[in-house]
């Protein structure tokens, strides 16, 4: 029997080959999985996939996607940010009570500079003194609910409602298929794509994440991008906020609170890993999609909300647990 060729020997075998392509780029197998649940949903609901499902999905995504890349971003460097649903919910809530005063755009620059305000604390907090994220973006949190909740007091009588403004911008859709959301997603999503594939401060990102020690012994000021990162991540969760009060016609101070642990499914799903150093927006996105005609199938099904919250959950991390094993990623 001739001993193979060394030619032979270095054959990948067909298994590997497929695994390499999905570890190099793994948005391949979640936008497999996307399809097989729009198929699976058209099994169940003949008929569903119309542009008009599609505008809805696209609409009910935007600002969810848009939370979820606080998380991609805070993730890459081991962190995470849990108070992007009180930052969200006070942006949201701010506008509605301000705008009868100070005009629209007025009344979202306060929104912003106070979600930056509390970005820049939580940056100090992490970057300086060294809290750990988990603790600290879920103290902010807590701190912002409740200056939300002091200010509802004072304002309860005078608030004007969610303007029409936000509510065009966060439910209206444009020739009845292109949701107009889309104008603060498209510019969000190619500026944190761009941040993290062409910039430096990308890579310091990803370098803290993968090794903090040794992106510090070569020179990078690590609190400086921290600081830097949570004043975006609270920048990014008050634009989430702004769409999610115009989607829901609604402002509270509670609006967004219920979509925190799904935005940091959405990066895990899609790619990124809570440990730092690995990942990227574009699989969040995909992810993002991934929950929401997830969501569309369970409802399809007809079951009870406690069913549903039951599956959901599972499939959340039966999808990510796949994930992992299938990219080699773990």
């Amino acid at each position: 029997m001739a001993a193979p060729t060394q030619a032979e020997v270095r054959r990948p075998s067909a298994g590997s080959t497929i695994a390499n392509i999905f570890r190099d780029r793994p948005v391949i197998p979640l936008i497999l999985l996307l399809v097989g649940l729009i198929v699976v949903l058209n099994i169940f609901r003949p008929g569903i996939t119309t542009p008009n499902w599609a505008a809805i999905i696209i609409r009910t995504a935007v600002p969810l996607a848009i939370l979820a890349g606080c998380q991609t971003l805070t993730m890459l460097t081991g962190g995470i940010d849990l108070s992007v649903g009180a930052v969200a919910s006070m942006a949201g809530f701010l506008v509605a009570t301000l705008v009868g005063d100070f005009g629209f755009f007025p009344s979202i620059l306060i929104a912003l500079f106070f979600a930056v305000l509390a970005g820049t604390i939580t940056g100090i907090g992490v970057g300086v003194f060294r809290v750990h994220p988990l603790i600290m973006t879920l103290g902010m949190g807590l701190v912002v609910l409740g200056l939300a909740n002091v200010w509802q007091l004072v304002m309860v009588q005078t608030g004007s409602g969610v303007p029409s403004e936000l509510r065009w911008l966060g439910s209206a859709t444009a020739a009845g298929l292109l949701p107009v959301s889309l104008l603060v997603f498209v510019p969000v999503a190619a500026f944190v794509l761009l941040l993290l594939r062409r910039t430096g401060y990308g890579r310091l990102l990803y370098a803290i994440g993968d090794n903090p020690v040794a992106s510090r012994l070569a020179g990078a000021r690590s609190w400086q991008v921290l600081v830097a990162l949570y004043m975006l991540s609270a920048v990014i969760a008050a634009l989430a906020g702004f769409l999610y009060s115009g989607l829901n016609n609604t402002a509270s101070v509670t609006l967004v609170d219920s979509q925190v642990l799904p935005s940091v499914a959405a990066a895990v799903i899609g790619g990124t890993s809570i440990m730092g150093g690995r990942g990227g927006y574009g699989g969040t996105i995909v992810g993002t999609l991934i929950l929401v005609v997830l969501i569309s199938l369970l409802s399809a099904l007809g079951l009870t909300e406690a069913v549903r919250q039951i599956l959901f959950g599972s499939m959340i991390v039966l999808v990510a647990a796949a994930y992992t094993r299938v990219t080699g990623e773990g």
